[in-house]
C-alpha cells in the first residue's frame, strides 16, 4: 500500500526539531523528503550520547523515511543545486533566519514563486519576520519562557519549570505540517502554491489552552497548579499504596462512580463536591480526601477497574514502561527498521496507512544518487564534490 502522499516531494532544508518533525510526518506518509544538510550537518547529529552507528538518538527521532545530500548554500553553484532539486518539488520547507534565503537569491517572492509558482513554501521561524521580535533565532525553551508557557508548568513551591518535553517545536512541526496540508489541498483548486510562516512564538501562544483562554476571559494570571487542572477537579496525581495514579474525571457522573469504587459512595452528596464548580472551590479538601482514602489501594489493580468502569485513570508509568507495555507495542507505537528503533505512526489511515520504510539517513548518504536523479553528468558530479559545494558520504 502506498502513502497518501505518494508522489508529493519535498526539499527539506531544515535543521534541529520544528522542521524536521514535520517533514517526516509528511514522509511518514509517503511524500518523497530530501534532506539538504549544511556542510557540518544537521547539528542535532551530535546531540548526545546516545549514539548508535554514528547516528544520535535525537537526530533519529525526526528524520527517517528521508534521503540526505550535504551542499554548501554559501556557494553559488550549491545554490543553483537547490534549484535543480525544486524544478518537481510540490514543498520547501526551511527555518533559516528572515533573509537568509533572500540574500542568497532564493527568496519566495522575488524568486521562488515565479519560478516555481505551484511550489508550497513553509517558513519555520521564531518569531516571525516581523514586530518588535520579529527576525530573531527562536529556541524551545527560550519561547516556553518568553510566552509563559513555564509559569503555568511545574509545582507552584519551585517556580516556573521547562517542559520535560519539547513542546513548542514539536507542536510547531504539527502546525507547519497541517498548514502544509492544507496549502497542498488548496493548490487542487487554484493550481498555485503559497508562502507559509509558522513562529515558535505563535505556535507557543496557540497552544496555551486552557490556560491563555481563562485569563482572556477572567483577567487573572494563571499559575501552575503542579500535577493539577487549573478548571476542573479532581484531576491530578495521587499516591497509592504500589505508586502514582492518576485521575482525570471530567464529570459529576465519573465523580460519582469513582466515589463508588473507592468505597466513599455519599461524597457526591456532600454540598462541597455535588458538581465541578464546587469541588474547585474546595479542591484542597477534596483532594485530601481521595489522598487519604487511595493511600489504601494498589495503582496496578484500580487502573483497570476505574478504566473498565468509565473514570479515565492511569499509572504513572516512566518512558522505559511506557514503550514496553504491551497496548503500546500492539498499537505498533514501537517500530524497527534496518537497526532503528523509534515511535509509530499515530495517525491511522485505513486504505494508506503511514509507514516506517528507511532508517534515518546517514550524512550525505545519499548525495550521489540525488545528484543522478536531477540528471547531472557524472562529470559535475565529481567536479562539485571536488570542491566541497556537495559532501557525499565516503
Amino acid at each position: 500500500m502506498s502513502g497518501a502522499l505518494e508522489g508529493i516531494k519535498v526539499v527539506d532544508l531544515s535543521r534541529v526539531l520544528g522542521g524536521p518533525y514535520c517533514t517526516q510526518m509528511l514522509a511518514d506518509h509517503g511524500a518523497e523528503v530530501i534532506k539538504v544538510e549544511p556542510p557540518q550537518g544537521d547539528e542535532t547529529r551530535g546531540w548526545g550520547p546516545p549514539f548508535k552507528d554514528e547516528l544520535s538518538a535525537y537526530f533519529s527521532g525526526a528524520n527517517r523515511n528521508k534521503r540526505s545530500i550535504a551542499i554548501d548554500l554559501r556557494q553559488p553553484e550549491g545554490r543553483n543545486l537547490v534549484l535543480r532539486l525544486l524544478e518537481d518539488a510540490d514543498v520547501l520547507v526551511h527555518n533559516f533566519k528572515p533573509g537568509a534565503l533572500e540574500k542568497w537569491g532564493l527568496g519566495y517572492e522575488e524568486v521562488l514563486s515565479i519560478k516555481f509558482p505551484k511550489l508550497v513554501f513553509c517558513h519555520v521561524t521564531g518569531f516571525g519576520a516581523d514586530g518588535p521580535l520579529g527576525g530573531f533565532p527562536g529556541y524551545d525553551a527560550v519561547v516556553q519562557a518568553m510566552t509563559g508557557l513555564m509559569s503555568i508548568n511545574g509545582n507552584p513551591a519551585n517556580g516556573p519549570t521547562r517542559m520535560g518535553t519539547p513542546i513548542v517545536d514539536i507542536g510547531t512541526g504539527m502546525i507547519a505540517c497541517n498548514a502544509i496540508l492544507a496549502s497542498l489541498l488548496e493548490r487542487g483548486r487554484s493550481g498555485l502554491g503559497q508562502a507559509i510562516e509558522v513562529p515558535l512564538y505563535d505556535s507557543a501562544i496557540s497552544m496555551m489552552h486552557p490556560q491563555a483562554a481563562n485569563s482572556l476571559m477572567s483577567g487573572q494570571i494563571p499559575k501552575a497548579t503542579g500535577n493539577g487542572h487549573p478548571n476542573i477537579v479532581p484531576y491530578d496525581m495521587f499516591e497509592t499504596s504500589t505508586g502514582k495514579l492518576y485521575l482525570a474525571v471530567g464529570n459529576n457522573r465519573q465523580f460519582a462512580i469513582l466515589c463508588d469504587v473507592l468505597g466513599i459512595p455519599e461524597v457526591p452528596r456532600d454540598v462541597r463536591f455535588v458538581d465541578n464548580a464546587a469541588r474547585l472551590t474546595h479542591r484542597a479538601e477534596i483532594t485530601h480526601l481521595l489522598s487519604e482514602c487511595l493511600r489504601c489501594h494498589d495503582a496496578f489493580e484500580l487502573e483497570p477497574v476505574l478504566l473498565n468502569a468509565g473514570v479515565p485513570a492511569g499509572v504513572v508509568r516512566d518512558v522505559n514502561e511506557a514503550l514496553a507495555h504491551p497496548h503500546t507495542r500492539h498499537r505498533d507505537m514501537v517500530v524497527s527498521k534496518e537497526g532503528y528503533r523509534g515511535t509509530g505512526v499515530p495517525a491511522r489511515l485505513s486504505r494508506t496507512p503511514g509507514t516506517v520504510r528507511s532508517a534515518p539517513p546517514r550524512f550525505g548518504q545519499h548525495s550521489i544518487e540525488l545528484l543522478r536523479e536531477a540528471k547531472l553528468t557524472e562529470d559535475e558530479i565529481g567536479e562539485l564534490v571536488s570542491k566541497d559545494i556537495v559532501r557525499a558520504e565516503q
